[in-house]
């Protein structure tokens, strides 16, 4: 017998309160809302009775400006305001649009104006016009979370399909685009069929849904995978043949496929408690590149996952990490962990665990555990327990330090006549010695990809016997290349001459590409941490010059941005001589793809001509200047001109915006004009994200401040607060500590905060500026920010250190100077 209620609500104004049951009908003494810890709490003088009751609350709320429960907007069509009303409940803001229990192991009519569409996560049963008001009248919902439920009401269009099974999809899109979201419903209704068969369960919404497809243009996430009615980010959904990069194509697909994935991974089967995020997005991370993979063989999607995979590798390398399965203490917290360790290092973690399981058994063991948990909530020992009653293995055993302990292993390793050794540490970028243990699932090869082995690394060290494979170890030839494919989610740090050996390999183009991406990486996270010299990197990644993968080049543009960055710190007097190197290693594949697309060429052509151009320009190459600032004046004077496609505008914004300074600022404000006058939202969010990237301050301050007017909707400026250049960091810096309380009132402690706090404080480069951001941020700490403040103030101290390492290298600039002279 209780004489309370306890709900969670946010923002509510409760009006009246009724509980009935079969004793009767109870009205509280006291309503009690307490918005610090977010509950609604209902006191009555009797106490209830035990059993089934009816609990009618009438409560209003305000529809916010903020990106989160239920929220409005306008936006213009056409030159004319428009209004829309679209629900952000995920994680823990459906308590901001009623009473509930807003947790995800807890278990709809609409008024709207007559001329809009009203959506739900439930197909329309009917309508009922009265004069300008129309009541909206959905199917009884099937069982979800609170997070999942979703209302979106705006004017729209929709074109509509069928999957193989009969379920109607259907693609939402502003009035006079519904061509531009064909692309998606495709997509949609092919991952829908995809997913039912790999699955083996059929679509799981017991009535067929009529909304699965939604473009909003507010939004503060690329999407969100309500039960039924996925909105997206009208970037991630809108395709344009003439405005959309081939990269856009390709995130679009990857997006689609996720959210799509989350109707079983999420949806069907829901996480008991935040702490198991990742295993809602971990696993749609990574069957979303399986799906595209299926859909589009030709883009080899799987070589571009191991950029997930280094992002992972990247943050949970930090000793401000946290595990895979994370506790949550505050649910303002809970959004920190929407972060690269649940997305990044989970889908990795599964895509190890299926290298070494096998296709057949993991797919075989994902079907048995939806269909156990389907309609229920579950743990990832729960999906472990499946995993390990198909498979024959102890998956609990072997997973547990990989999700339950945050960092991983760095595997060193060394050859001696016939016996490899190998050794595991914990790797952190700071260089401090770690002390964890993991059971690593090795695999590697010697000389060529027919000679291999495979074997499970459970404990401190162990020497492995390759007599079998090869008859002696002297041949300089023979390289061994650990962690094949990048399949694994470690580092591997080879001895001087095995590190030799593999230089060569690469030199004489004998290694895969996802090798090469991988030899590179790793090698780059060890000199961060001062574990490689710079000129040890440096002469690695010399031997990339005739490199002509996407996959690889991309990752070698990476670290020649990162390098650069250090360098500016570290050897200044170096810095257009690094920058020489950089170029030269670029020239090759550059003059191959040249500005404008062949017929026929691959889908990579298209993605690694974007990126060479813009690298080029940003290192100071005369001519790809020169020429980008030209085409740039031809799209001045025709904005359709097939001088600049839609993947080489970047670099001619680049090069505006590299030359613009507060003394030349015609093709500055052109730029600007571009943007006012550009009517996709794929134009729009390509200027955003170079505009910041001049070397000038006055010029990126200015441009800081149009990132917070009427002119950049909110959830853009992610776009811009990327690409802030590093000249202008300290600027920046300053930028935002004099705006913070405007930044805050204005987007919320939501992910937008965030990206201020990473995309800046982590372009700082030493002690004192991250004594600085400490001082600061103080008397500032909300939990919406404290990791992500935590893990970049650490990015900036490993930054400072490895300045210093650098600095006490004698040779770098000798070896800087000499690689710049040679062609």
């Amino acid at each position: 017998m209780a004489k309370f209620l306890a709900l969670i609500a946010l923002e509510l104004d409760v009006h009246e309160v009724c509980f009935t049951n079969s004793h009767g009908q109870y009205h509280p003494s006291d309503v009690v809302l307490d918005g610090n810890e977010e509950f609604l709490v209902l006191v009555f003088d009797q106490a209830l009775g035990v059993g089934e009751g009816v609990l009618g609350i009438g409560f209003s709320a305000v529809l916010n400006a903020h990106l989160k429960g239920f929220y409005k907007f306008t936006y213009l069509d056409g030159g004319e305001k428009k209004n829309m009303a679209v629900t952000q409940f995920e994680p823990v803001d459906a308590r901001r649009c009623f009473p509930c229990w807003d947790e995800p192991a807890l278990k709809i009519a609409v008024d709207v104006p007559s001329e809009l569409t009203a959506l739900s996560n439930m197909s329309i049963i009917s309508e009922k016009l009265d004069a300008n008001v129309k009541t909206v009248y959905f199917e009884e919902s099937a069982i979800m979370s609170t997070y999942l439920v979703a209302v979106v009401v705006g004017l729209f269009e929709h074109i509509e399909d069928t999957t193989s099974d009969g379920v109607k999809v259907c693609a939402y899109c502003p009035v006079g685009k519904s061509d531009k979201g064909e692309f998606a419903l495709n997509l949609a209704v092919k991952t829908l069929d995809l997913f039912s068969k790999y699955f083996s369960m059929p679509y799981p919404l017991p009535k067929l849904d009529n909304s699965n497809v939604v473009a909003v243009p507010e939004f503060s996430g690329g999407a969100i995978e309500n039960y039924g009615l996925i909105p997206y980010h009208e970037n991630e959904m809108l395709y344009d043949h003439l405005h959309s990069t081939t990269a856009r194509k390709q995130r679009m697909a990857i997006v689609v496929a996720h959210e799509v994935a989350h109707q079983w991974f999420g949806n069907l089967v829901t996480m008991e408690w935040w702490t198991d995020l990742w295993l809602n997005e971990g696993f749609a991370t990574w069957v979303s590149f399986m799906a595209t993979d299926i859909l589009f063989p030709e883009w080899k999607i799987w070589s571009q996952f191991l950029q997930q995979t280094t992002g992972g590798l990247v943050k949970d390398a930090l000793e401000q990490s946290h595990p895979i399965e994370v506790e949550i203490d505050h649910a303002r917290s809970i959004l920190e962990v929407f972060d690269d360790i649940s997305y990044k290092k989970g889908s990795a973690v599964i895509r190890m665990l299926q290298s070494y399981l096998g296709d057949d058994i993991f797919q075989k063991s994902l079907s048995s555990y939806i269909k156990r948990y389907s309609g229920k909530n579950a743990k990832t020992e729960d999906l472990w327990s499946v995993l390990s009653e198909e498979s024959g293995v102890k998956v609990s055993e072997m997973m547990y330090a990989w999700t339950k302990k945050k960092g991983y292993p760095v595997i060193s390793v060394k050859a001696k006549e016939h016996i490899l050794e190998f050794e595991q540490t914990q790797f952190l970028s700071s260089g401090l010695q770690g002390d964890g243990n993991w059971i690593v699932p090795i695999n590697f090869s010697l000389g060529s990809y027919d000679r291999h082995k495979s074997f499970l690394l459970e404990t401190k060290s162990r020497e492995v016997d390759i007599s079998d494979l090869v008859d002696s170890f002297d041949n300089e030839q023979l390289w061994v290349k650990i962690n094949i494919d990048r399949s694994g989610f470690y580092r591997v740090n080879y001895e001087d001459k095995l590190a030799a050996r593999l230089r060569k390999a690469i030199e004489h183009n004998s290694l895969e590409a996802t090798d090469k991406f991988g030899i590179l990486d790793d090698a780059y996270a060890l000199c961060e941490a001062c574990e490689q010299s710079l000129s040890s990197l440096l002469s690695l990644m010399d031997v990339y010059r005739r490199e002509v993968d996407y996959i690889v080049l991309t990752n070698l543009i990476d670290v020649c941005y990162k390098v650069v960055k250090i360098s500016s710190e570290a050897i200044p007097d170096s810095a257009n001589d690094l920058k020489q190197f950089f170029i030269n290693l670029l020239l090759f594949p550059a003059a191959k793809l040249g500005w404008d697309s062949i017929p026929g060429e691959d889908h990579s052509s298209a993605l690694l001509r974007a990126e060479i151009l813009q690298a080029l320009v940003i290192f100071g190459h005369d001519q790809t200047q020169k020429e980008a600032l030209d085409r740039f004046q031809t799209l001045l004077n025709d904005r359709n001109t097939p001088l600049l496609s839609a993947d080489t505008k970047g670099a001619a914004y680049i090069a505006v915006m590299r030359t613009a300074s507060i003394s030349n600022r015609k093709d500055f404000e052109s730029l600007l004009n571009v943007y006012r006058e550009a009517n996709t939202v794929q134009e729009k969010e390509r200027i955003l994200r170079f505009l910041a990237s001049s070397p000038d301050p006055d010029t990126v301050l200015e441009v800081l401040n149009f990132f917070l007017s009427d002119e950049v909707r909110d959830q853009d400026i992610i776009y811009g607060l990327f690409g802030i250049s590093l000249e202008c960091r300290e600027i920046a810096w300053i930028w935002l500590k004099e705006n913070w309380d405007l930044i805050l009132s204005k987007y919320g402690a939501g992910l937008l905060l965030t990206h201020f706090v990473r995309d800046i404080v982590t372009l700082l480069c030493s002690n004192e500026k991250a004594d600085e951001v400490e001082e600061f941020f103080a008397s500032r700490v909300h939990p919406a920010i404290s990791m992500t403040l935590n893990q970049s103030i650490a990015q900036v101290r490993i930054k400072a250190r490895w300045v210093e390492h650098v600095r006490q290298q004698q040779s770098v600039q000798e070896l800087v100077k000499e690689l710049a002279c040679k062609k």
